[in-house]
């Protein structure tokens, strides 16, 4: 008889790989885990795992959570794993994923590089990843792991549905992400919007033109990521300047750098934000009025009851 999968969740991810496990027939590792003195951090697999297909759940928020993911991952291969499957529902470094000047160093593509090194399971290794920002990520990856884009759009359609209801216009921050949320509106059966920004730094924007018919319609803008949010406060205010009724942002990714969701609030220009769990810290933030937050739980756990 086949065990069940078994789901190993880094520390900052281990809420969301219990809510893995309770949405389908997976059962949970246990890792003990202690800091020395010295900020050395000592982990122990203490869940019998060889030949066992076994999934690893965790996002490279940063670089010690990076190297938990790959520290679990080489003692899980050393005790004998079956199959090896890292979830990345948050796959950083995306600022850095392609150089643009002489010398810059591509982040995303060493991450993936080092995660590629995992040496390689029994019978194959592969990292599941969602709504890259870039497409071209899963390129980085190379050797005995084999890499998988997953979309949330389900979830996504759902946060988008809830904002705006039955008659609304599914706006972009930029004409970057124009193609991606014209297939949005498509799906929706609603009107598509885009604004067209002049990047100023890392940090301003500028709004150019604007694409859209709002007048007193309410619009529901869509990103993959809002980080410091100053491109989703510009083209909210665009859209409120246009004459939409009331603005609301969806977005996968909450990363809200930098107290930015603090800001965005006190901004005005929009009435309500909902993004996914793929990074942990949002949940802290939910107020359940301003901020929703949606689960990818069961987008993960269906991908991984299917796949396995």
């Amino acid at each position: 008889m086949n065990q069940p999968t078994l789901l190993f969740a880094t520390e900052r991810y281990q809420e969301l790989g219990e809510d893995i496990a309770g949405a389908g027939d997976f059962d949970l590792g246990i890792v003990e885990r202690k800091v020395f003195p010295d900020e050395e951090r000592y982990r122990r697999i203490e869940t019998e795992c060889a030949q066992r297909d076994v999934v690893v759940i965790g996002g490279t928020v940063d670089d010690v959570d990076t190297l938990e993911i790959y520290d679990l991952a080489c003692g899980l291969v050393h005790l004998g794993v079956h199959t090896l499957t890292l979830v990345l529902p948050w796959f950083g470094y995306q600022t850095m994923e392609r150089a643009s000047k002489r010398g810059e160093i591509v982040a995303a593509k060493n991450r993936a590089r080092l995660l590629s090194s995992i040496p390689a399971a029994g019978s194959g290794n592969r990292a599941v990843l969602i709504d890259l920002h870039s497409e071209g990520i899963p390129q980085y990856f190379s050797g005995d792991i084999r890499p998988v884009h997953l979309q949330a759009r389900s979830v996504v359609l759902q946060a988008i549905r809830d904002f705006g209801g039955e008659d609304f216009v599914l706006g972009a921050t930029d004409a970057g992400r124009a193609k991606w949320v014209e297939s949005l509106a498509n799906d929706l059966l609603v009107d598509a919007a885009f604004v067209f920004k002049r990047r100023l730094s890392d940090t301003q924007t500028e709004i150019t033109a604007l694409a859209a018919d709002v007048e007193d319609r309410p619009v529901v803008i869509y990103d993959d990521m809002i980080r410091t949010g100053g491109s989703l406060i510009s083209a909210a205010r665009s859209y409120r300047d246009a004459g939409a009724s009331e603005v609301y942002a969806v977005c996968t990714h909450g990363v809200f750098a930098e107290e930015s969701l603090g800001k965005i609030r006190d901004s005005g220009a929009l009435m309500g934000i909902a993004c996914t769990n793929t990074r942990p810290h949002v949940q802290a933030l939910a107020d359940g009025d301003f901020l929703r937050v949606y689960s990818v739980a069961d987008l993960i756990a269906q991908f991984l009851a299917e796949s396995v």
